[in-house]
């Protein structure tokens, strides 16, 4: 197969993996018609996780376990903060906005980058982080206390959440040197914990075991999470990681239209506004990332 029909399968590929996460955040926001938060977050991880333990097997790739301390703080972070934090937030954000404010994680991984590993950011780095933090203000409007303010912080908790497990991540690369699926799927049983500590704990209304719930819930296991990652990891292998990370610009763009379209949500202008500063901001990031892997050895 020549290079070039490689990359067009893999840029196809990120594509409907876009689509498909994108549109993840309506059908999370439909989810809640049907159970409390935690009881969807663990649902839905409980769900994925033995979805990728499928994954697994059937790619026979490795199922060994390396470094469980090191994984279970990543996956507290990833999986347990993030979906508890996110889910929490669609309970009265909408489902465009939420992922917006969730995406800003590459802002807040380089900000964490130069506190816990020393990496320096540069004068343009800094130029794109402020623009996507004044594009979050807008988002957040603090001025405005009737506008969902609980909700929009819990998605940028959630945002940091993920941030901070991406700096983990990275800082025990060789200790967590593992197959990339094997490391997703352990550090979810590990999230997966104080997911179902948390919704033990917190009461909710009863879950309505509909067959609309159930295909949702089989939706998320399946299509998002299963097919996601294989996606993913299909991606990575086959594109420079700056062109893979493109996905994160167009996740919550097309989450933001299907859930205009599907779920009637309307934005304010200064939140559009807000969009497009944060999604310069991200642009920004990322083609400073592509121009700093080409100025490396062998690539292109």
């Amino acid at each position: 197969m020549t290079r070039a029909r490689t990359g067009g399968r893999a840029l196809a590929a990120l594509v409907v993996l876009t689509l498909l996460w994108g549109y993840t955040w309506v059908i999370a926001k439909q989810a809640l018609e049907y159970a409390g938060p935690f009881q969807v977050g663990v649902l839905r991880t409980a769900a994925g996780t033995l979805a990728l333990f499928a994954a697994l097997i059937a790619t026979r790739r490795p199922l060994r376990l390396t470094a469980p301390w090191r994984t279970a703080c990543v996956g507290v972070f990833q999986t347990g903060g993030f979906i508890a934090l996110s889910t929490w937030a669609l309970v009265e954000g909408g489902a465009g906005k939420t992922a917006v404010l969730i995406f800003t994680m590459p802002i807040w991984t380089l900000l964490l980058a130069r506190i816990v590993l020393g990496e320096r950011i540069r004068g343009t780095q800094w130029a794109a982080a402020a623009c996507a933090l004044a594009g979050l203000v807008l988002i957040i409007a603090p001025w405005n206390f009737h506008a969902s303010l609980f909700s929009k912080l819990l998605a940028v908790l959630a945002a940091m959440s993920w941030a901070l497990s991406t700096i983990l991540v990275k800082r025990w690369r060789a200790a967590l040197a593992a197959d990339v699926l094997a490391l997703t799927t352990w550090q979810m049983v590990f999230g997966l914990l104080p997911l179902v500590a948390i919704a033990l704990v917190v009461p909710e209304r009863p879950t309505a075991w509909t067959p609309a719930f159930v295909g949702i819930i089989g939706f998320m296991a399946l299509i998002s999470t299963a097919l996601g990652w294989f996606l993913w990891l299909y991606v990575l292998e086959r594109l420079p990681a700056w062109q893979a990370s493109l996905s994160i610009l167009g996740i919550p763009a097309v989450a933001s239209l299907s859930s205009r379209w599907q779920l009637g949500e309307r934005m304010a202008a200064s939140e559009l506004a807000g969009m497009l500063l944060i999604g310069l901001g991200l642009t920004t990031i990322s083609l400073l990332n592509w121009r700093s892997q080409r100025r490396l050895p062998g690539t292109q």
